[in-house]
């Protein structure tokens, strides 16, 4: 017999309870709409979490997202969320990697230091000119598109326009990022810095045709409307803790451990256990891919049973957590570890690298070396690690390794695939350093090592995210064509689907993509306009 649920049918059913879902439930809670969170995890907050990974040992880290830079401070405001965001003041350090005892290390509040460092590693003032000449040329694009973010979509031309500089536009989001690259500056390094903007989470060379890499690029250097990336303090549990204590103090209910088996476009939601919940709309936080699989089960006709091999999401990442009894020490001494650290630590990613790791990947095998960055959050925020660890000097690593495609995992068996990329970036890692990392790191309680690699078949089977794609598909430009229909509340918004009252919430939306909330506020404007609020 199907249970039905007992409440009288909500305004809005969310499907998944991500960031994103707890931002949308929040804005449409405080509306006086009646919201319902379900989430088939224990806990809400998706990939936006903390968490002890190694038993008897306090540090709790984001385990997966890690950094804010697209959250904008408009819904921070509104939802009166009580979250501290740290800037890092140095934005990176790069080794070389013909000679890792020299590198780059951009220093935000020491130009004259930063000139220096970059000709010191080439022999070259003049590249932290153009350096620094390449990202102001860049800053007007962050003014632009930024504040329309939270806005209905402007068309491409009204933005184009509002632009100003058609050069400028035409190399940001017409010609392959490598164009605009080898233009603006002369070295592979300081090339190679720009371009890992283009590369987290993206399976792209820097002349790819298909422009997914200057997709990526945009939305790295527009946060804020200054590309800054920063540290939440607390970690990204904090920024989750604080969405879920918006939503529920705004009256939404967040139900955990509620799996959702199928949806039918006319709004019913049927849970794993049979139990039918019913709204006038439902959002959905979860990738598109997972909807299509929802719809068909729910019966709809207009979708298939799930994405094909060749439109399937894939992921292209390696994470690494770690927990260091100190930091390692470089082979660079002219630069102190905390502040190489502090940063975004570049490795082995020059341009010349980066585009062979590519095609090394689309080969099939692990890139060698393999491009990486790595940051310590506990030097900004050291509150994520217990008063013991503190004490003793103890710091966090996270390394984020680039072209690893979800089709490498795949031909693995899961556990070999993790000892494989874990030990290629231990490698590239260690490649840079003056002493082995392995020397460096934390031993548990239980006399293991506090290192854990995560894969995008581990970002499948843990989140649900298909292929490991932590943007839920490819992103999109984030505008509306000059001609497309944005007659609905959710064409506007860039929430549409298939179906009238099924909108997407998630980072799969017109916008979406990192931990930004702009997914989870675009489907509650349409939401409101729909439901009459």
């Amino acid at each position: 017999m199907v249970a039905e649920d007992t409440s009288r049918t909500h305004d809005v059913v969310i499907v998944g309870g991500g960031h994103n879902a707890l931002v949308a439930a929040a804005y449409l809670a405080r509306a006086g709409r009646s919201v319902i969170v379900l989430e088939r995890l224990d806990h809400v907050g998706g990939a936006a979490v903390s968490e002890r990974p190694w038993a008897g040992v306090d540090a709790r880290l984001s385990r997966y997202s890690y950094l804010v830079s697209l959250l904008p401070r408009r819904i921070i405001d509104e939802l009166g969320l009580r979250i501290e965001l740290r800037r890092r003041r140095y934005a990176s350090y790069t080794p070389d990697p013909a000679d890792p005892s020299r590198g780059i290390l951009v220093d935000t509040a020491d130009a004259a230091a930063t000139a220096a460092s970059f000709a010191r590693v080439l022999g070259d003032a003049g590249e932290a000119d153009r350096f620094s000449a390449f990202y102001d040329r860049i800053g007007p694009v962050a003014k632009v598109l930024f504040p329309s973010m939270t806005e209905p979509l402007r068309r491409r031309a009204e933005l184009r326009r509002a632009l100003g500089d058609d050069r400028l536009w035409d190399d940001v989001f017409e010609r392959p990022l490598g164009h605009v690259l080898r233009a603006s500056l002369e070295s592979d390094i300081a090339r190679g810095i720009a371009l890992t903007d283009g590369l987290i989470g993206t399976f792209a060379s820097s002349d790819d045709e298909t422009l997914a890499q200057n997709r990526c690029f945009v939305y790295h250097v527009i946060g804020g409307g200054t590309g800054d990336w920063d540290v939440p303090v607390g970690g990204m549990g904090r920024v989750t803790g604080e969405l879920e204590r918006a939503a529920r103090d705004a009256g939404a209910t967040l139900r955990t451990s509620a799996e959702v088996a199928s949806i039918d476009p006319d709004g019913v939601v049927t849970l794993a256990d049979g139990t039918r919940v019913h709204g006038r709309l439902v959002l959905s936080g979860v990738g598109p891919a997972v909807l299509d699989r929802l719809l068909a089960a729910g019966g709809s006709a207009s979708v298939s049973s799930g994405p094909t091999e060749s439109d399937r999401p894939e992921g292209a990442q390696i994470k690494i957590n770690m927990l260091l009894t100190r930091l390692p020490r470089l082979r660079d001494a002219s630069v102190d570890p905390a502040a190489a650290f502090a940063g975004t630590f570049h490795i082995n990613e020059t341009m010349t690298q980066l585009d062979d790791a590519y095609a090394r990947a689309s080969s099939g095998d692990v890139p060698e070396p393999l491009p990486a960055e790595i940051y310590c959050h506990s030097l900004t925020d050291p509150s994520i690690l217990g008063p013991e660890l503190r004490a003793a000097g103890a710091q966090t690593l996270t390394l984020f390794g680039l072209h690893v495609p979800h089709r490498l995992v795949q031909r693995r068996e899961p556990d070999a695939a993790r000892r494989d990329l874990l030990e290629a970036a231990q490698r590239s890692l260690d490649s840079v350093l003056a002493e082995p990392v392995a020397d460096c790191v934390y031993v548990g309680p239980d006399g293991e090592p506090c290192i854990e690699a995560r894969t995008t078949a581990d970002l499948e089977e843990s989140l649900g995210m298909i292929g490991g794609d932590i943007f839920h598909g490819p992103l999109s430009w984030p505008w509306a064509g000059d001609d497309e229909d944005l007659s609905t509340p959710a064409q506007r918004w860039g929430v549409a689907t298939a179906h009238e009252r099924v909108l997407v919430c998630g980072s799969g939306s017109r916008r979406g993509g990192a931990v930004s909330g702009l997914g989870g506020h675009s489907a509650a404007m349409a939401a409101l306009e729909m439901l009459g609020g």
